[in-house]
């Protein structure tokens, strides 16, 4: 009796659960005909039925969106299936932020079954298996797999009977199938394993292009280029032969060549890593180490311990090239600009170029292409409205302090791709500290130079302390001063992207709060990690992530302590894989995430059950908590529903 009593109470606690647990779409199969002989074939109609307000996706529905429907059927009896689907509703989905494919109210698949010709007369259930995603203009439900049944009486003496598919129907093949025959158990792999990506935004895109406008347009302020502006302006105003509109011209075309320059360098950067290659080339110990050797390069040519200039053969060659005149001239005197003056724009250009080769697609052209337009459209403004000249401040010490400043700052970020190096090669050289100490130091000197308390060329003794020198020391200053807490475990914020990761033990690296145990994050150990989710019943949670990975630094730091996220990530398993080490597991790492997942970028996010079934997946990072935690949240329901 008292059992009978704790079950009773145990089938009221989960009742209310159970009832949380919408079920908007009801499907129903329906045969076009009672009879068919062996080797003809027979219209089945799938029907489903949605709730208002819900819609489901078609199985034509583009990946990198919501999880599209899927059909199959296996039957012994069966020869093949031509599915067929009906004219899909395409508008943008503000759950995704794609246009996708739906159906709502009611919508009815047709599937074209060939019987095969030896099926044994007598009665055969044909039940086909669909998956869907169901979606409201709020929230999404986990996928759910369905079958619907109906018999058919497979009678050698039937009339054959032909096929005919409705107008405005279209073929489609169910997901991963090699043809139109498909088995359940095939299609169940292949849908498992389709991501289900969280919302994204091109906003990460924007703002990377529009600071390397920005970049284009502050290079301007360098002293190998200001003092350029004025003879290069005067050049195409003044020409002896053709009007100001001949002048205008040449200034497109100077500045054109200056575009061309800079996105070649992105095209064939593009070009020789490949669609998959830009990831490892971004990450690679040895372009990091070569990068940091060129900064620290051009870091002491700009503090003055010498001068960094073409070979002078080739300056000559190019300066006749130019004075030939005409439009390839001026095409060339562009080139010889860009040439001459990367001593002090390469510190700046290097960034950005190895910003934009650490993700995929043609960022690397788009970003060289910012840059250069932004570089280029004074001197095309100016060469339109000429007597902004006059209005130009002259060239002077200011320039040479922004040439000292620039090199502190450029030896900093050398440290930094030092740093990546020794994190991905795990030589452990540069730790956390050392690291903080340096960006401590590096952005200390420039303040302190600023304020004329170091004395190097640019600013002398008598030198009268302007308002705005002493802002921009002040900020320098403020910035060396707010990295000494970090020198003693506290988070630095958005920082954390660049420095070197906290160690395991700090309580904002682990993603834990004050009082509260921190998660244990496991490294590496993928089939680990399954076999524990096994064990305690769990999801896990799959963090494909990078030793030089700025952004995947920043979400480990920002993110996951957040206490919406933190008490979130405590119901998975938890491991970390990294993708850009230079060890075996790296490489399998990286091997899993393109199988699996189709792609190499990091950071990105996974839920998986212990069976490896993906359940839901966050490419890249976010500032938005409110989305991620609606990722995480996804894994956690279907967890529930799944156990009702």
């Amino acid at each position: 009796m008292r059992r009978f009593i704790s079950i009773s109470c145990l089938a009221l606690v989960l009742a209310p659960l159970a009832a949380k647990a919408p079920d908007p779409v009801q499907w129903t199969l329906t045969l076009d005909s009672a009879s068919v002989a062996p080797g003809g074939h027979v219209l089945a109609r799938m029907s489903a039925k949605i709730e208002a307000g819900w819609h489901l996706y078609s199985p034509t529905t583009p990946k990198g969106g919501p999880i599209a429907t899927t059909l199959a059927l296996d039957n012994p009896a069966v020869a093949s299936v031509k599915m067929y689907e009906p004219k899909p509703v395409v508008k943008l989905d503000p759950s995704f932020g794609i246009n996708t494919e739906t159906f709502g109210e009611e919508v009815t698949f047709l599937l074209d079954i060939e019987l095969k010709k030896d099926a044994p007369a007598g009665a055969v259930e044909l039940a086909p298996s669909v998956r869907y995603q169901c979606c409201n203009d709020s929230n999404c439900l986990p996928p759910k797999r369905k079958t619907a049944a109906a018999t058919l009486n497979i009678d050698p003496g039937a009339k054959s009977q032909a096929i005919a598919i409705p107008s405005g129907y279209s073929e489609f093949q169910p997901a991963g199938a090699a043809s139109t025959q498909t088995s359940a158990a095939n299609t169940t792999q292949a849908s498992t394993t389709q991501p289900a990506p969280a919302p994204q935004s091109s906003s990460g895109f924007g703002l990377f292009l529009l600071t390397a406008f920005g970049a284009g347009l502050a290079a301007i302020f360098t002293p190998c280029v200001f003092p350029m502006i004025p003879f290069t302006v005067s050049y195409f105003v003044n020409r002896q032969t053709g009007n100001r509109r001949d002048g205008v011209f040449q200034a497109v075309l100077f500045c054109l060549g200056i575009v061309v320059m800079f996105t070649g360098l992105g095209a064939l950067t593009k070009a020789i890593a490949g669609p998959f290659g830009v990831v490892q080339l971004g990450n690679s110990p040895w372009v990091n180490t070569f990068i940091a050797a060129v900064f620290v390069v051009f870091g002491l040519s700009l503090l003055g311990a010498y001068e960094l200039t073409l070979p002078s053969g080739l300056l000559t060659r190019l300066n006749q090239a130019s004075e030939k005149g005409g439009s390839f001239g001026t095409l060339f005197m562009g080139l010889t600009f860009t040439l001459t003056s990367f001593a002090c724009i390469g510190p700046i250009v290097g960034p950005l170029l190895v910003a934009s080769v650490q993700t995929s697609g043609l960022q690397p052209i788009f970003g060289m292409a910012a840059f250069a337009s932004g570089l280029a459209l004074p001197f095309f403004a100016l060469a339109l409205f000429p007597s902004f000249l006059q209005k130009l401040p002259k060239s002077g010490g200011w320039l040479m302090r922004v040439k000292v400043v620039l090199g502190f700052v450029v030896l900093a970020i050398s440290v930094k791709y030092l740093s990546s190096a020794d994190q991905v090669l795990q030589t452990n050289f540069i730790s956390r500290e050392m690291f903080l100490a340096s960006w401590v130091v590096l952005f200390a000197l420039p303040g302190l130079y600023l304020l004329g308390f170091l004395r190097l060329e640019g600013i002398k003794p008598e030198d009268h302390l302007g308002v705005g020198r002493m802002l921009v020391a002040t900020l320098f200053l403020i910035f060396s001063i707010s990295l000494l807490p970090g020198l003693f475990g506290a988070s630095l914020g958005n920082v954390e992207a660049f420095i070197p990761v906290q160690a395991k033990t700090s309580l904002f690296a682990s993603g834990g709060t004050d009082g509260d145990p921190a998660p244990v994050w496991m490294k590496n150990q993928y089939r680990e990690a399954l076999a524990k989710a096994r064990a305690e019943n769990k999801l896990v949670f799959i963090n494909f992530t990078g030793y030089a990975c700025t952004n995947c630094h920043w979400m480990k730091a920002n993110m996951f302590p957040r206490p919406e996220i933190a008490p979130l990530l405590k119901d998975f398993v938890l491991v970390d894989l990294y993708t850009d080490g230079t060890d075996a597991a790296s490489e399998q790492n990286q091997q899993l995430e393109e199988k699996k997942f189709e792609t190499t970028a990091i950071p990105y996010y996974a839920i998986v059950d212990p069976d490896e079934h993906v359940i839901a997946t966050f490419p890249g990072l976010t500032r938005t908590v409110g989305d991620f935690a609606k990722f995480l949240k996804s894994g956690t329901a279907t967890k529930i529903a799944s156990t009702l």
